[in-house]
């Protein structure tokens, strides 16, 4: 078989093997992603491997330089690549992907065993840190002062849930007529 019959099968396989996956993204046809672990996870990590021309027989091409992996030190990185390039050495000549994939995810404690979290000015921020932004605006936010007699005359109109009845600022409409007299006063 040619090198371009034996990608075609194995990117058919893949497809079927990791359809519905949301760990795996196939960027081309000679170019995949799959996440190594969960979003949450500090340990995960996005493998990307392209496959040149004459893959199976030439190593596909490993990259951990997508945007995901920017919390992971470049140390790490490069101990990580060298595994990941060791075992695709080690299977030359086969179809490879599915066999990274699935090493990459068993080995995974292995290969982030150095990992400190790099820290980083673009990173989600956490909850607790979008709850006191939250609380910090409620803060500023002031509201109107009232004097003292204004408070009293509002707690004479307000009703048992301290809100104000419906249309009490109306202008009293009897009174208005009662003053100024209706149509039929001629």
């Amino acid at each position: 078989m040619t090198a371009n019959e034996d990608q075609e099968m194995e990117l058919e396989a893949l497809r079927s093997i990791y359809e519905g996956d949301d760990c795996f993204k196939e960027l081309s046809p000679v170019s995949f992603q799959y996440r190594i672990g969960d979003h949450e996870d500090p340990k995960a990590f996005l493998l990307e491997v392209s496959w040149p021309d004459t893959y199976p027989e030439t190593a596909p091409q490993i990259s951990l330089d997508a945007f995901f992996n920017n919390r992971i030190c470049p140390e790490v990185k490069q101990a990580m690549m060298a595994k990941l390039e060791e075992q695709a050495e080690a299977n030359l000549g086969t179809a490879m992907m599915y066999t990274l994939f699935e090493w990459a995810k068993e080995n995974q404690e292995s290969l982030m065993e150095d990992h400190q979290p790099v820290p980083s000015a673009v990173m989600q921020p956490s909850n607790s840190e979008i709850t006191n932004f939250t609380s910090t605006s409620k803060k500023k936010e002031k509201k109107e002062q009232l004097t003292k007699s204004q408070k009293r005359k509002m707690t004479g109109r307000t009703d048992n849930r301290g809100e104000l009845p419906r249309g009490w600022n109306w202008v009293d409409v009897v009174k208005v007529k009662h003053k100024t007299g209706g149509k039929d006063d001629d």
